[in-house]
């Protein structure tokens, strides 16, 4: 293997994890080398995200990293002239249960202890700010106006312009076949296309990070989700916010849904039960179990007509809560994996965490976050705010 194969660190997937990662790290001074099975930077899970951007998480490790990220995210355009679409429209996390509500005033104390800016309104100050809510039952809900959206696309190419500015080197169309391990230390990759050298690799794989773990011989409990999601024709503003309803219904979990600057309101729904595999073809159901949530929550949905529907992959884990970290099976593997469905929101705060454990160079916040994140961890709690 030759010097120009050799590389500080190489990045399996150029998502919205691995990107970004290879922007700070090729910043930060390292050489390094990202491997993606796709034509482009972007075109897994990434290009399929619907772009909700939230700091409103029920754990610290969550929380600060999409804080920094949203940091990154909002004041992108301002340092470096490219637009992200990035809208400062919030969070509102409504409740029309007992049950909800309980959920929602139980996390504001950590969430406000930790710097989000968020509150719990009465249903009758809610309906001031969103006029369009059904009043009926509705019991009020949390809104948390630093939270918006941007376009994980144009985020995504961003990232790689710049990361390709700072020297990272990016190969596409090429899938990694093994790992090179010798005396249990990373040494590089193979793919159907070459072998590359390095001392550490990340796993940044997305869907399939739990096959390119087992390669190490790692396993990790990250099984990718079938999501769908869909996109209205455009009209005129009438909402700003990104709306959650945490209340589970027959074949859903929860659904979100908000409206973009181009009047288009775009939503998701999580299915119930998972729809586990690597299936992305649209389906039947979708859009008549959506709908009829939505309008139940909004009646003035009722007449706008949707355009396009797709599907994409969320890498879950058992309790909604990524893996990070370092490998004890194999020293220099690095996990960045099971972001269950949330890696657009994660991926630019995690980047900078990512480079910092690199270079060994923690700030006193990230001991605390990866003890959430731990692939050694229990993975007996649960997110509560999926």
């Amino acid at each position: 293997m030759n010097s120009q194969d050799s590389y500080e660190v190489i990045i399996i997937g150029a998502g919205s994890v691995g990107t970004p990662t290879a922007l700070f790290l090729a910043e930060a001074g390292f050489k390094v080398l990202v491997i993606d099975r796709n034509p482009s930077s972007g075109q897994g899970s990434n290009k399929r995200a619907i772009g909700g951007l939230r700091a409103t998480h029920s754990d610290p490790a969550k929380i600060r990293l999409s804080m920094r990220s949203l940091d990154i995210i909002s004041s992108w355009k301002e340092k470096y002239g490219d637009d992200l679409e990035w809208y400062k429209g919030g969070y509102c996390f409504v409740a029309y249960r007992e049950e909800e509500e309980k959920t929602l005033k139980e996390v504001l104390p950590l969430q406000k202890s930790l710097g989000l800016n968020i509150d719990w309104l009465e249903a009758q100050e809610l309906r001031r700010f969103l006029p369009d809510l059904n009043p009926r039952g509705l019991r009020g809900g949390t809104l948390s106006p630093d939270d918006g959206h941007a376009s994980p696309l144009l985020a995504n190419e961003a990232f790689y312009r710049r990361a390709r500015a700072a020297g990272a080197q990016f190969k596409f169309k090429e899938n990694v076949t093994n790992l090179v391990i010798e005396s249990g230390k990373i040494k590089g990759v193979v793919t159907d296309q070459g072998r590359y050298g390095a001392e550490v690799v990340i796993n940044a794989a997305g869907a399939w990070a739990a096959e390119v773990a087992r390669m190490a011989g790692v396993g990790i409990p990250v099984t990718p989700d079938s999501h769908e999601a869909a996109v209205t024709e455009p009209v005129q503003r009438f909402f700003h916010p990104m709306i959650v309803d945490l209340r589970p219904a027959d074949g859903s979990a929860n659904y979100y849904f908000y409206q973009h600057a181009t009047g288009q309101v775009i939503f998701c729904i999580t299915p119930s039960p998972s729809l586990w595999g690597f299936d992305v073809r649209e389906t039947s159901q979708f859009l008549p179990m959506v709908s009829k949530r939505m309008i139940d929550l909004m009646p003035r949905l009722k007449n706008i007509r949707v355009r396009r529907t797709w599907r994409g992959l969320y890498p879950m884990t058992p309790d909604g809560f990524p893996i990070v970290g370092w490998t004890r099976e194999v020293e220099g593997f690095l996990l960045a994996a099971g972001m269950c469905g949330q890696g657009f929101m994660l991926g630019p705060g995690l980047a900078e965490l990512l480079t910092r454990i690199v270079a060994g160079q923690p700030q006193p916040a990230d001991e605390e976050i990866l003890s959430y994140l731990s692939p050694y961890r229990s993975f007996v709690s649960e997110e509560k705010l999926k």
